[in-house]
């Protein structure tokens, strides 16, 4: 199994590589509705403090060359600017391959009654890199001038906007990355090359009160306009303490990849912990026993860059 397996993979990287496919799709999560910076600048400030997320998911465990990703990202909202700032670093690994992302973001908060519309950029580096010796079968002549013999990487700068929506109940956004298309220019070779393509995203989220419970579902849909994949997400809090739920990651049956169970808690007042656990349910899951993920947020729960205040105007008729 694991040569059938090592082998698809090298025929899989080797058609992306010869074809210069469009590529790279963004890093896939579990718990991506308590960790929406990630996928829309937009969203930056809206936790309404500093906040700082680190989220650490292995997939697909047992199968070879799985997905191993980490993510950390930074946002806080300077309030006399009506504005936000954030930092995002991603490491997201894929058997022979290796993507690092790092951003900065600014954002622009629209604020009437208790509605917040957010507008927000985002720019950095990505960087893609191949280790050609996971390719190469050990004790064989390289015959393919388009797997490099050794690691290899290329570089190009990335860019992405989004709008964001928020009050008291609703949550709702959209947004775009991989906005230039850029080409990675590999120089191993003349023939290889990897265009990143657009990514889009859509988020809905409708929280309510049932007694003491407070109920959010949560609908997030991805595509770069050949593909899409659709997570529904029901999350249940319970005593501003503790939280859990179920997500469905599918549409159809052609879709279907995963059932996610998550649980968390709130350490403190300024730390939460979560962990999810993906049931595999598409064609894969003879071949691995489930995704783990573990998310810890903390939260400084004070306000940042106060407004100015008002100006005062003296009478000078009047002294006190």
């Amino acid at each position: 199994m694991k040569k059938i397996i090592r082998t698809a993979i090298l025929v899989a990287i080797t058609i992306l590589i010869a074809n210069s496919l469009k590529a790279q799709q963004s890093a896939q999560y579990s718990l991506w509705q308590f960790n929406q910076h990630n996928f829309n600048p937009a969203y930056a400030g809206l936790d309404n403090s500093l906040s700082v997320t680190g989220i650490f998911r292995r997939q697909w465990v047992g199968l070879e060359g799985a997905p191993l990703s980490q993510n950390v990202n930074v946002h806080f909202p300077v309030v006399f600017l009506n504005s936000a700032f954030g930092l995002k670093v991603e490491n997201d690994v894929l058997g022979a391959e290796q993507n690092l992302t790092a951003t900065v973001t600014y954002a622009y908060h629209l604020k009437f009654n208790e509605n917040v519309l957010s507008i927000g950029l985002n720019g950095g580096i990505f960087q893609k890199s191949i280790d050609g010796t996971l390719l190469n079968p050990p004790n064989q002549d390289q015959n393919d001038d388009l797997i490099p013999l050794g690691n290899v990487s290329a570089m190009t700068p990335i860019f992405s906007a989004g709008v964001f929506f928020k009050n008291e109940n609703i949550k709702a956004g959209v947004s775009a990355s991989n906005l230039l298309q850029n080409s990675l220019p590999y120089t191993y070779t003349a023939n290889a090359g990897i265009q990143l393509v657009r990514n889009y995203f859509a988020i809905f989220a409708y929280k309510f009160e049932v007694g003491d419970f407070g109920i959010e579902p949560v609908v997030l849909v991805k595509s770069d306009l050949v593909g899409t994949q659709i997570d529904i997400s029901t999350t249940v809090y319970y005593s501003e303490k503790l939280f859990g739920g179920i997500a469905y990651r599918g549409y159809s049956a052609n879709t279907t990849d995963a059932l996610a169970l998550f649980a968390g808690y709130r350490v403190s007042e300024n730390l939460n912990l979560a962990y999810a656990y993906d049931i595999p349910l598409s064609a894969l899951n003879s071949v691995n026993t489930g995704s783990h993920e573990i998310m810890l947020n903390y939260n400084l729960n004070k306000t940042i860059g106060m407004p100015l205040p008002t100006k005062i105007i003296y009478n000078p008729r009047f002294t006190f």
